[in-house]
């Protein structure tokens, strides 16, 4: 009978390129799968789901950076990369979900928050692009209801001085339209009294008529010397109140500059949209909800096919490879311990050789260090023995 391990290790014909290509997409190891026909085909959907996924991030992020930039060569690049992101993070959640672990339902759970976190945002660049003229005339409305808001500030914000330069300036008005009132008024009385219609009521030019008249003379001299003085103050005003209106116009042109159809201003399109419009609030969940599988359909794919041959494979060489690793180790433990043995037992060898091969010259010069001592003067027999331990003994050797 074939021993489990020989099974798991069995090497079948090589596969297709693209059928390998969609294994590695799928997490799969080629070497254990490629024997496993009904698991061959099940993982070969797995990597089908994850490479629709990673088209459809690349798709949805390069249109995304096409909202903020308008170059192609740097929103096409971008999309590229942050789609390899995406297919990096579906392959590493297909791969660390183990039907034989405990605990699953946990870090699953987790897995797919993840997830529908990240499908929910792939989706918001499709949404827009699919209703791209709703949002656009929406964006359109949106910037003009906020030039108005902003001419209503601008307005707020200048009221007070434009104000009261109406006020001076209607002051001086009344009080120039009063100076002529009286002067109208003593004109039509010199009139009158001229044609004999009013006052006296004598035709022709008379005392009263006279007075009359050069009552009327001074009254338009004094109206016309008011009107002059009042022309610089009035021009000054008139002045005044069109460098506000420059201003407020130069602002509210510059507010309007910053206006755009960028990514966070469609979504804000596409919310007013929902808000306005309840009948397209159903298909855009619809959507939301279809685009948001998208993203879960390599992890839900992973979790619906059954278990297979493959499983068992990994499991059988999983426990090899654990089995091998230990037995490596311990083999190298077992060499380690054999090689210091060996090494010990050589030094000791050497180390006695070493002794018993110069015990006599050590005994000869101890009784030659002895003859010295006795023959010496004033030298106590703990200097001697210090003398011995310093150059005999080897404790003391560095």
């Amino acid at each position: 009978m074939m021993d489990k391990y020989d099974y798991a290790c069995k090497q079948p014909n090589k596969p297709a390129a693209f059928t390998q290509f969609l294994w590695w997409l799928a997490t799969a190891e080629n070497e254990l799968l490629s024997g496993a026909v009904i698991d061959g085909n099940r993982y070969g959907i797995v990597g089908m789901t994850v490479f629709t996924t990673w088209i459809f991030a690349t798709a949805a992020w390069t249109y995304f950076f096409s909202t903020v930039t308008d170059s192609v060569l740097l929103a096409l690049p971008l999309g590229l990369l942050m789609g390899f992101i995406i297919l990096t993070i579906d392959r590493a959640l297909i791969k660390s979900i183990n039907r034989q672990m405990k605990n699953r339902w946990l870090p699953i759970i987790f897995r797919i928050v993840l997830a529908s976190v990240i499908g929910m945002f792939m989706a918001q660049p499709a949404l827009l692009y699919m209703f791209k003229k709703e949002i656009k005339l929406q964006v359109a409305a949106d910037n003009t209801n906020r030039k108005i808001a902003n001419r209503q500030q601008l307005d707020s914000l200048y009221r007070y001085q434009k104000s009261l330069l109406n006020n001076d300036k209607n002051t001086l008005q009344q009080a120039a339209a009063l100076r002529y009132e009286g002067v109208q008024l003593a004109r039509e009385n010199f009139l009158k009294e001229t044609d004999g219609s009013g006052g006296t009521g004598k035709v022709g030019i008379k005392d009263i008529a006279i007075a009359k008249r050069n009552e009327y003379l001074k009254l338009d001299t004094e109206y016309q010397q008011l009107i002059v003085e009042q022309q610089p103050k009035l021009k000054l005003i008139d002045s005044s109140l069109n460098a506000i209106e420059l201003t407020s116009s130069k602002q509210e042109e510059t507010y309007s500059g910053y206006f755009n159809d960028g990514f966070l201003t469609q979504i804000e399109a596409l919310q007013h949209l929902l808000q306005n419009h309840p009948a397209l609030q159903y298909r855009y969940y619809l959507l939301m909800a279809i685009l948001l599988l998208i993203e879960l359909m390599p992890l839900l794919s992973k979790l619906l096919l059954p278990a297979g041959t493959y499983d068992e494979k990994v499991q059988l060489r999983e426990t090899m490879e654990k089995e091998m690793a230990v037995l490596q180790i311990s083999q190298l433990k077992e060499i380690s311990m054999l090689y210091q043995t060996a090494i010990t037992n050589h030094d000791k060898e050497m180390i006695t050789t070493f002794f018993d091969t110069n015990k006599a010259a050590r005994i000869e010069k101890i009784h030659f260090i002895n003859n010295e001592w006795k023959e010496g003067e004033n030298v106590s027999f703990k200097n001697l023995l210090k003398k011995i331990k310093q150059m005999l003994l080897v404790s003391n050797q560095t």
